[in-house]
């Protein structure tokens, strides 16, 4: 069948179900980190427990999002959908009722594959129910919701602890999960890749190089970069993904074609998303212990005098789909990313021991409309550089990708935090804050640059229709 009869479902509904479904899965990502001490203070555990709370989800999360995609195309996106929020749900309401630290963990780590299988069929869910001149502003909307959803987590998770319980960081998902259920089921149109199939060797070569490299990261700041079972798991890790790329570049049907990253349109988003969740977590992991530990500011007072940068996507974003269905993406995330950039350099340039929040605030507001910018046309830019039946698998490698970069991202910027400061004194915290902000500006200045690689957008549009009409187009069913 066509694509319009996809669209059947309502482009309104399928941007409400696929926007609040990846803000949920977002979110959760760093809604953890505020909890802590309160979970810590109930249930018990050591830090390296504490650690595993944040990590189970991001590890589970990050390594299956490729083969949730797969398993998409091959069974249906939207029974895949459905049943990636049942799990995330189910899991959800596990982790509040969870007696102990290591049940907690467990339910954590089921909640990220949840996420894994939910999270990239958004898009591909969204694409089908969406005219294509449409799809920059609707990309622009999911982007923001999924853009606010990781900068709000630790305001959210600080706000309910603080005023409610750490339970309530999970219980709330259960109510949205079982409301999205029934409409997702109702509203969302079935669709599938064409000639789908899945690449059990890929699967594993991938799963595992991705496990290996993203455990490494986690563990890498709290056991060390010397440890042996540290260094393990990245050489494994590198080791597998370089066997993926090997395998995918020969195979019949791979999970992931090598050929995709010869276009630069497709290569240049991933660069750019890669990096830009490098700086971006890693900068905002350390703020808002910079706002709570240093300034003395409570959980619920930080988020929201982080609100100009956390909150700025929902303003900007939807804008900024608006200019990239005109002007192409290209434009539109290089822009944001050098604000970006240019906003962490600010910061890096007035944090001390005592900074007031007036001399903060304009590098809020200027990395809040930078990453607004970003995430708008970045979905669009992803969906649009390969062929409709390869759209599952790319937005699945893309935010594969983004979820090894905010790993690496708070990984490589808590070392260096650790390296020229620590937690003594609000001094040292910021003498080691500093160094670490002007290397997360670097690294989205080079995302602005990889974006940048990205063909204009005649060009692109060249590229993309004759690849639409050489393909064949993504069976979908009512």
């Amino acid at each position: 069948m066509s694509q319009q009869t996809a669209r059947r479902g309502g482009a309104a509904w399928a941007l409400v179900i696929t926007s609040v479904a990846g803000f949920m899965a977002a979110l959760d990502n760093l809604v953890v980190t505020t909890a802590l001490p309160s979970i810590r203070q109930d249930l018990g555990g050591a830090l390296d427990d504490l650690e595993w709370t944040v990590s189970a989800y991001t590890l589970t999360f990050a390594v299956l999002l490729m083969f949730g995609a797969a398993l998409g195309d091959r069974f249906g996106r939207r029974r895949l959908f459905l049943a990636g929020l049942a799990v995330f749900t189910g899991a959800s309401a596990a982790a509040a009722m969870a007696p102990g630290i290591d049940s907690l963990i467990a339910a954590r780590a089921v909640q990220g594959v949840g996420a894994a299988v939910m999270m990239p069929l958004t898009l591909t869910l969204l694409t089908a129910a969406v005219p294509a001149e449409k799809r920059g502003t609707a990309y622009g909307i999911w982007g923001a919701v999924n853009g606010l959803a990781v900068a709000s987590g630790p305001l959210i998770g600080g706000s309910l602890t603080e005023h409610v319980s750490w339970h309530w960081i999970f219980w709330l998902n259960v109510p949205i999960g079982l409301a999205l259920l029934p409409l997702a089921r109702l509203r969302l149109a079935e669709s599938y890749g064409a000639g789908a199939r899945l690449d059990v060797p890929g699967t594993l070569l991938a799963s595992g190089g991705l496990f290996g490299i993203v455990y490494g990261l986690v563990r890498g700041p709290a056991d060390g970069w010397t440890d042996s079972l540290v260094l393990t798991a990245l050489f494994a890790g590198a080791a597998l993904l370089a066997g993926f790329v090997q395998y995918s570049s020969r195979a019949k049907n791979p999970m992931l074609p090598m050929r995709l990253f010869r276009s630069r349109a497709f290569s240049g988003i991933n660069a750019a998303s890669l990096l830009m969740f490098v700086g971006m977590f890693g900068s905002i992991f350390l703020l808002s212990q910079y706002m709570q530990g240093v300034l003395g500011y409570s959980p619920t007072e930080a988020g929201l005098r982080m609100l100009p940068w956390t909150g700025m996507p929902m303003l900007v974003a939807p804008v900024a789909g608006i200019l990239s269905d005109r002007t192409g993406g290209r434009p539109v995330v290089a822009a944001g990313l050098f604000l970006q950039a240019a906003g962490l350099g600010y910061l890096a340039y007035v944090v001390t021991a005592d900074a007031s929040y007036a001399a903060q605030l304009p590098g809020l507001i200027i990395s809040g409309v930078g990453m607004a910018l970003y995430f708008a046309p970045a979905a669009n830019l992803v969906m649009s550089s390969v062929r409709p039946q390869e759209q599952g698998i790319a937005s699945g490698a893309n935010n594969a990708l983004r979820e090894v970069g905010g790993a690496l991202g708070i990984a490589v910027m808590s070392s260096i935090f650790s390296a020229q400061g620590g937690y003594e004194s609000a001094q040292n915290f910021v003498d080691g804050l500093r160094p670490a902000l002007v290397t997360g500006a670097a690294v989205v200045a080079l995302a602005a640059v990889a974006a940048l690689v990205i063909p204009a957008r005649r060009r692109t549009g060249r590229v993309v229709e004759t690849a639409e009409r050489t393909a064949e187009p993504a069976t979908a069913v009512h």
